[in-house]
């Protein structure tokens, strides 16, 4: 009688266990099909994702091989919530170049920065050129952008190429802007336009190489070419 009572109470005893982990595995399955909450973010911060997002894909496979739902992906939203904030593709592009490359290490910079040869009333061309390569060589991925849509650029239904295509007229026209010391041989700063133009021409083709493999040091190879574009003795007091 007591052996019957013992089996009784183990079966009932296993019955509640399995009854128990049952309901365990019930509750850890409904917690799972649970559809995750989206995290509500500012227009701000969901802005600032997608520009993030565009920069590496255009950086890695140019502006032509990406998508906008190749953004949407990365970022976790929809196509028309990427629309929602850039309007269209093309202008994404603009959005990326001019709010992304374009917007820092610029002459203004350059004047905050406490340098030699950056305060307004000794600003210093060459001395410019050297916080500007600097600058470019902590931002990679901004300068693979730029690469990129630089070449892409050159095909005229390209969303940029009057932007390219006019950039070297924009970067002169910029840079004439400040009051630059130069070598007393010159009359004035436009006198060195070609010198300006060939300086433009070295930093993008050793961009260019830098990216590649092997390595290169940006900041030393530039180095190597400033005394070629401002030699001595004549940009000694002016370097």
């Amino acid at each position: 009688m007591l052996r019957e009572h013992g089996r009784l109470v183990a079966v009932r005893l296993r019955c509640r266990l399995h009854l128990s982990g049952m309901s365990t595995t019930t509750t850890s399955a409904s917690r799972a099909a649970e559809p995750q909450r989206r995290v509500r973010k500012s227009p701000d911060e969901r802005r600032h994702e997608i520009i993030d997002a565009a920069v590496r894909l255009i950086s890695e496979r140019g502006y032509n091989g990406i998508s906008v739902q190749d953004v949407a992906d990365m970022v976790g939203v929809t196509k028309q919530g990427v629309l929602r904030y850039i309007g269209s593709k093309d202008n994404m592009l603009a959005m990326v170049y001019r709010d992304s490359y374009n917007v820092d290490g610029n002459v203004e910079d350059f004047m905050q920065s406490g340098l030699a040869g950056s305060f307004e009333n000794d600003l210093h061309f060459p001395a410019y050129l050297r916080y500007l390569v600097r600058y470019n060589a902590s931002r990679r991925m901004l300068v693979q952008l730029f690469s990129m849509i630089q070449v892409e650029s050159f095909n005229p239904d390209h969303p940029l190429h009057d932007e390219f295509a006019g950039r070297p007229d924009g970067i002169w026209n910029y840079y004439r802007g400040f009051n630059w010391r130069i070598p007393a041989r010159y009359a004035s700063f436009d006198e060195l336009r070609p010198t300006v133009r060939r300086a433009m021409e070295i930093m993008d083709g050793m961009q260019l190489r830098w990216l590649r493999e092997p390595a290169i040091d940006l900041v030393a190879e530039w180095a190597g070419f400033e005394p070629m574009l401002f030699p001595s003795p004549d940009w000694d007091e002016c370097r």
